[in-house]
């Protein structure tokens, strides 16, 4: 009986040991993740990427700077890319952990695609009509937008800014300025070529097709005028 008593007391001792051997590796395992200095965030391990040509790299950096230290696995990444979000010139970004200490942080940056006189330069924005830079100077890769101005002409400039927005990247690095009096009577100069008359923004993308198509063969040969108002019946004006 004795014996039967010594070796229950011993399976006790080795059950209460296992479990408390579990308590302690829970604990050490919760303390290195949410404690240990060796899996806190580092602002120096971050890999970012995506700011083109308008974010400021800076300001991002400041945002990380604020979270040194803090455990990443405590690291709120969603209210990182709130802060990053709300800079100037970003669409969207995301934020990953990087284990041990790092972040990868990934932005869609909202690129300009006109200029429009300004008080004092060039306010360079995007297809919404957000400025996300000035320029003192007319840059060389955006047109110019010159369209009446005021709460009554707001279609007109939208029009102007969709028909960029929907323009092929080069194409419309080719265009220098765009003009328009109407959302309907949108046209513009060529960089090295002809004025185009475009009309409005519906239809953009054949448009542009067709344009394009045109400005690569003979048609386009000494034209002043190419209209693609009309998409399927284009016209070209020479001398």
């Amino acid at each position: 009986m004795h014996e039967r008593r010594s070796v229950e007391r011993r399976v006790g001792f080795i059950k209460w040991g296992r479990r408390l051997g579990v308590v302690a590796g829970i604990g050490a395992a919760l303390w290195l993740v949410l404690m240990s200095p060796f899996l806190e965030f580092d602002p120096a391990d971050v890999e970012a990427s995506g700011f083109g040509t308008v974010v400021d790299e800076a300001a991002v950096e400041a945002i990380l700077e604020t979270h040194d230290g803090t455990a990443l696995a405590m690291l709120n990444t969603s209210h990182v890319e709130s802060q990053i979000g709300e800079l100037v010139g970003v669409s969207a970004v995301q934020v990953e952990r990087v284990w041990p200490t790092g972040l990868r942080v990934a932005i869609t940056p909202s690129e300009p695609v006109a200029a429009i006189p300004a008080a004092e330069g060039f306010a360079l924005v995007t297809e919404t009509g957000e400025q996300v830079n000035a320029s003192d100077d007319a840059p060389t890769d955006l047109p110019v937008v010159d369209v009446p101005v005021g709460e009554d002409n707001e279609r007109i400039l939208s029009g102007v800014l969709g028909v960029l927005e929907r323009t092929p990247a080069d194409l419309r690095g080719r265009i220098e300025n765009v003009q328009a009096e109407t959302e309907d009577s949108i046209h513009f100069v060529l960089r090295d070529g002809p004025r185009v008359e475009w009309g409005s923004v519906d239809q953009t993308p054949l448009k542009a097709e067709v344009l394009q198509t045109l400005l690569d063969s003979d048609a386009a040969e000494g034209a002043t005028v190419i209209d693609v108002s009309a998409p399927t019946l284009p016209t070209v004006v020479k001398d």
